[in-house]
């Protein structure tokens, strides 16, 4: 890995992704992108469960590939790159963590709700001891006061963390509440500062600037898009942006653009784009995993999925609450039924 980069990327399609795709990711495609990837010289390669380790679950979406699967094929090819695997504490396990340190994985991101790295220190100090580059990763940052937010990273920080990275799950955030959060958290850190947006306000290029602007160095991008909801900050087009920028990533350009159109598009089950139900996401912060499950439910129950995702905003649900979808999309269905009988 260049020690000349200005910024370095951690490409999430293939966890991220994992979402747009109800996980069903193959061996062979994760073969396919990882070896594109790597030899386009893209630092990091995430590869997991939408959810992290241990997500193949009835309530987060079923594998069709056991994610260690995966992520031994991805460690098996890639010759520069370092596979991340993202870990929930709750859903993952630290022996699942161990497992994928033995499979080859090199770093990883223990993901917390933004208010919640208390739970996390275990977690940290066994990647720690794995031998592991260390990222705690403060989910739907949107939803804490800045001075919260930097009292968790301060958090991540004491258990070990060697990088704090600011996650717009819901893709909620403004650029300027983005500045603000990774400023105060420049002034406050010692350690690595990292965004990763999601793109349901057409925000995430815009927030992911501010972000590099205001000192993050470690940065997620979804090639082609593939990402939750909307998607995120899309890679080979930050790529482009910040070479023009005269910031350096170190990526082949046109290798990127090359496995967006050639390998990624075939994968994807429609384009990517802000969609009505995308949109309201990031309108009413809510996290975006959670784009397909409400649709689905909407089906279900012959509602509007938007008016589910507006009521889990105003209901603060976040991650890990997927059984509330179904309970909010009944909720829902009976109070127009009862309006519809008077």
């Amino acid at each position: 890995m260049s020690d000349s980069r200005d910024v370095l990327i951690t490409e999430v399609a293939l966890r991220d992704g994992s979402h747009a795709v109800r996980h069903q990711f193959t061996v062979n495609q994760v073969t396919a992108v990882v070896k594109g990837l790597d030899e386009a010289n893209v630092p990091y390669i995430e590869v997991s469960h939408g959810d992290g380790l241990g997500g193949s679950s009835l309530q987060y979406g079923l594998s069709l590939t056991n994610e260690m699967e995966l992520i031994e094929a991805a460690a098996a090819t890639a010759k520069n790159a370092k596979i991340a695997v993202l870990l929930l504490p709750g859903i993952g396990t630290m022996p699942e963590l161990k497992q994928a340190a033995q499979l080859g994985a090199k770093m990883a991101r223990i993901a917390t709700h933004v208010t919640e790295a208390d739970v996390a220190p275990q977690h940290i100090a066994l990647a720690k001891d794995l031998g592991l580059e260390t990222v705690g990763f403060l989910m739907m940052s949107h939803m804490a006061a800045t001075s919260k937010l930097v009292e968790q990273a301060k958090l991540m920080e004491s258990y070990g963390a060697d990088t704090v990275y600011v996650v717009d799950s819901a893709g909620a955030l403004l650029p300027h509440e983005v500045a603000e959060r990774i400023r105060a958290l420049k002034d406050t850190l010692s350690i690595n500062l990292g965004f990763h947006g999601h793109n349901n306000l057409s925000l995430a290029m815009a927030n992911t600037l501010a972000a590099i602007k205001e000192g993050a160095t470690r940065i997620d991008g979804s090639i082609r898009c593939l990402g939750a909801g909307a998607g995120n900050t899309q890679t080979e087009v930050l790529a482009a942006v910040l070479d023009r920028m005269g910031i350096k990533t170190g990526i082949d350009l046109y290798k990127m653009m090359d496995i967006a159109e050639q390998l990624v598009a075939p994968i994807l089950e429609k384009p990517q784009e802000i969609t009505k139900d995308s949109l309201v996401l990031g309108y009413a912060g809510v996290y975006s995993s959670f784009l397909l499950h409400a649709q689905h439910a909407a089906r279900k129950f012959g509602i509007d999925s938007r008016d589910i995702l507006v009521e889990l905003g105003k209901r603060n649900v976040v991650g890990g609450q997927e059984d509330m979808i179904i309970d909010v999309a009944a909720e829902i269905s009976k109070r127009k039924t009862l309006v519809g009988e008077r």
